[in-house]
């Protein structure tokens, strides 16, 4: 750990372990008021924008969506018109190849009809080049409708924090952990950014980078009290210093766990680890 790793975790220890002042204490405790006075209003006032933002790609997308259905059709319909033509065709080549066998009729007749057919073949096969030319474009059009509606999705505060997911669970640890940074970045009042830094915590986990984790983990109780994630975050924290042979820290979270959230899937296992480590 480097230098500033090392003394972010020594200041969460100690805050841990609770040898701050009290003095110290209220000041911490009147900060943390404020600062929860100005999230309350500045996520009020991002809520509106949120649902604007929701609105206007959900309309953009239905767009698309609708544009992409019409292309198809078109595509369908031209797919079977030149299906029809392929079938002519074949009905006025075997046309050409039984006059072969019209030696009874005048030589005139015969070549007259001959021609007339090589005619209407050349034109048939005219009209395949360019159903062929114009499937190709129809072709490129849904492939471009499509891309642009997966890029507005991923555009989408959702659709961002699937792809670190998705990225995380593909065993992508690095690369989920560059995107649920620029989650972050991009929305840090996102009802989804308590679970953006969780799973940041996770992937320090999963390649076992400890320390890392430990310090991701405390970013979530600290920043975001109370909600669905902080027992994860305190659970999978306490797992970091066990692995880390740190028990005493462990046991003390995991007691804080249990006591702050008796009712979590995570305090139930968190009583079990605490017999585990008697």
């Amino acid at each position: 750990m480097n230098k500033i790793a090392r003394t972010i975790t020594a200041a969460a220890l100690i805050a841990l372990a609770g040898c701050a002042t009290r003095s110290d204490l209220d000041v911490v405790q009147r900060d943390n008021e404020e600062l929860k006075d100005r999230l309350f209003r500045m996520e009020k006032e991002l809520g509106g924008v949120r649902t604007e933002t929701r609105e206007s790609i959900e309309t953009t997308l239905k767009g698309f969506q609708s544009e992409q259905e019409r292309e198809r059709k078109i595509l369908a319909d031209l797919q079977a018109a030149m299906e029809g033509m392929k079938v002519d065709n074949q009905v006025l080549a075997g046309k050409v190849d039984d006059l072969g066998q019209a030696a009874r009729k005048p030589a005139d007749d015969v070549k007259l009809l001959r021609e007339d057919l090589e005619r209407r073949l050349a034109a048939v096969e005219e009209r395949l080049g360019t159903l062929e030319k114009g499937i190709e474009g129809l072709q490129k059009k849904v492939a471009d409708a499509e891309t642009k509606i997966q890029n507005a999705a991923v555009a989408s505060p959702e659709g961002l924090y699937q792809k670190g997911l998705d990225t995380f669970r593909a065993g992508n640890f690095a690369a989920a952990r560059e995107i649920f940074t620029k989650f972050l970045e991009q929305y840090p009042k996102s009802e989804l950014a308590p679970n953006a830094r969780y799973w940041n915590g996770e992937t320090y986990y999963s390649e076992k980078k400890y320390e890392q984790a430990i310090l991701e983990f405390q970013e979530v109780i600290k920043n975001f009290p109370g909600k669905e994630k902080v027992p994860a975050a305190m659970f999978k924290q306490a797992s970091a210093f066990q692995a880390l042979g740190d028990t005493k820290s462990a046991r003390y979270v995991l007691k804080k766990l249990v006591e702050e959230y008796p009712a979590s899937e995570e305090a139930k296992r968190g009583k079990e680890k605490l017999r585990e480590l008697k």
